[in-house]
């Protein structure tokens, strides 16, 4: 009997709205391309028959056209003009295609941004990328590395000082054939610039390749033995910030001075932290490998001297089962036992889906970004 109700909820068709609804969406007025409702029922096509109405500044509409209600769940999106005007979220990342499960008489969407031309930036706001040199000298480690910055559009129009924060793994900050992909740093400044959040110099340090590992490793008796990382945040703090401070408009003190990375780049930023808190006021930490050293925060020189701090932690579900957990037991650690003082005040962001990759980094970026600096 049980095996004949499953086969009769197999058979049966999939369920649909009991009328034809109505989609509206509010959006930004910025131009007047025409907005399209875009899924399965047109092959994903650009459709006259499913283009919005204007009903009122802001506010489009459309009545579902055709003759039987959609079946359910409903993928969809919208897209205005065609499909280089797809809908995309406020920093212009990609959004998941929208879903309806249920019957609604109406729907109404928000969509906050659209690209222009494949673009979801306007190309006269990317950040100037200058690089400061293919091999600027590490005399604590005695290598060198490739070194950019990142200068606001207008730095050359202004006489402005401006916030650094200082990011590892520069290979993947903002090259577009980077084989890992890339966090699209310029692009998500240029955004932020329409925002007027992108008043920042963003310090881009490459990794050492094959010896990343061990550079970001901090130097104590770690789950990896102990590592390059003294040497490595001495650099930093010691040689490359006061070089930046003294050829670029910055605003040198640690309230406006950051520092981040994602995985052992973010470890390393942490140690740096940690080692450094008179001269890094503000932490980007993505998915930490934690593990590594998982009790770092009684690793620090200055632990009695603990300053105002803001640290901003990211951290994925779909990053193994222990990044969320490790992340918490980070923060909780460091806020109960690891500062005296001025307690960190901290953000923690975490994204049940979110991977253990550049791409998802590159989406987090500014909203840490605006946190950190301009909130």
């Amino acid at each position: 009997m049980n095996g004949e109700r499953e086969k009769l909820s197999l058979s049966k068709p999939p369920a649909s709205a009991d009328k034809e609804p109505v989609f509206e969406v509010h959006t930004p007025i910025d131009d007047d391309r025409p907005i399209f409702l875009v899924g399965p029922f047109n092959d994903w096509q650009v459709d006259p028959r499913f283009q919005l109405r204007q009903a009122a500044p802001g506010r489009h509409t459309l009545a579902w056209p055709l003759s039987s209600p959609p079946p359910l769940p409903l993928e969809y999106k919208y897209v205005k003009g065609n499909w280089d005007g797809e809908e995309v979220d406020p920093y212009g990342s990609q959004v998941n295609n929208r879903l309806l499960t249920e019957p609604k008489s109406k729907i109404v969407d928000t969509v906050p941004r659209w690209k222009s031309e494949g673009r979801a930036y306007k190309p006269e706001l990317l950040p100037r990328i200058q690089i400061i040199d293919e091999h600027f000298e590490i005399p604590q480690l005695i290598k060198t590395r490739r070194i950019a910055a990142l200068l606001p559009h207008d730095y050359d129009r202004s006489e402005r000082r401006y916030p650094v924060l200082y990011l590892q793994d520069g290979q993947n900050l903002f090259d577009d054939y980077a084989p890992f992909g890339n966090w699209a740093v310029d692009k998500r400044l240029a955004v932020m610039a329409e925002r007027g959040t992108a008043d920042l110099i963003i310090i881009s340090i490459d990794h050492a390749e094959s010896e990343r590992i061990a550079e970001f490793t901090p130097s104590y008796q770690t789950r990896l033995g102990p590592g390059d990382g003294k040497k490595y945040v001495r650099f930093l703090a010691d040689t490359l910030k006061p070089y930046v401070d003294k050829h670029f408009r910055t605003l040198p003190d640690r309230q406006h001075t950051g520092i981040g990375g994602s995985s052992m780049g973010g470890l390393i930023s942490i140690y740096a932290g940690l080692m450094y808190p008179e001269v890094y006021g503000k932490l980007m930490i993505f998915s930490p490998s934690l593990w590594v050293a998982p009790n770092i925060h009684f690793h620090a020189i200055n632990l009695e001297e603990s300053l105002p701090t803001r640290i901003y932690l990211y951290a994925g579900g779909a990053e193994g089962a222990n990044m969320i957990p490790n992340v918490e037991r980070y923060r909780e650690a460091l806020e109960k036992n690891g500062l005296r003082g001025t307690p960190p005040e901290f953000r923690l962001s975490v994204d049940p889906q979110g991977q253990h990759n550049e791409e998802r980094w590159g989406r987090e970026f500014p909203l840490a970004a605006e946190w950190l600096f301009f909130s």
